[in-house]
């Protein structure tokens, strides 16, 4: 599905995603491979996919917006991404370049997103639990990304970054978020406001609970 791939890359330069790293790894990593069969005719239209246990894998360009924003800022490093969901996001990562570690609640996807991981032999480093406290035994981390919605800044994992480490995080209601970026520097953290979206929530201890409440 090359040809439906590059269709891909054009449409998100065309909505405004101009990094090119960002824009190959989006070419290289095959979207098809991470959703059913019945959803591969359509992998590469911008469009969110239910992919089992109330989940989404985002619309491309939502993924696209979010990795240009860590890439840009945090170019090389260690990254967390919380809510593996289909494995899409750890892919384009690894094929960034970042040493990936990414954590899943949900048993179900945690298993199918490590089967086409490992047949992609990428070096993502996985675990099955609450993302809402992170990896503290392997903290520090350069980045982190947040795949849900959260009700609020999570603290726990703005305490997992390096000094200089950025958090992409989607921060709101659960109806509508606004991307948040925040940056560490020392005890302080930075904050950048960007475009709203609309995210599954993120459930956990720091989230909204395991029932979304």
């Amino acid at each position: 599905m090359a040809r439906e791939r590059q269709e891909m890359v054009v449409e998100l330069e065309r909505y405004g995603i101009s990094n090119a790293r960002v824009l190959d790894a989006f070419l290289t990593v095959r979207r098809h491979l991470f959703v059913d069969a019945q959803s591969r005719p359509y992998a590469y239209s911008d469009n969110a996919m239910p992919i089992g246990f109330g989940q989404t894998i985002s619309q491309p360009y939502t993924v696209a917006y979010m990795t240009s924003l860590l890439v840009e800022r945090v170019p090389s490093g260690k990254v967390l991404e919380i809510g593996t969901g289909s494995g899409y996001q750890a892919a384009i990562l690894a094929g960034l370049g970042y040493r990936v570690y990414t954590i899943e609640r949900i048993a179900g996807l945690y298993a199918a997103a490590g089967r086409v991981l490992d047949a992609l032999d990428l070096p993502v480093q996985r675990r099955l639990g609450d993302g809402t406290l992170g990896w503290p035994e392997e903290a520090p981390f350069d980045g982190i990304i947040v795949t849900a919605a959260a009700p609020h800044e999570p603290n726990t994992l703005m305490n997992q970054l390096a000094d200089g480490g950025v958090m992409i995080v989607p921060v709101g209601d659960l109806g509508s978020q606004q991307m948040t970026v925040i940056r560490r520097r020392g005890d302080r953290f930075e904050h950048e406001i960007f475009h709203s979206f609309a995210f599954v929530p993120l459930c956990g201890r720091e989230g909204w609970g395991d029932n979304n409440e």
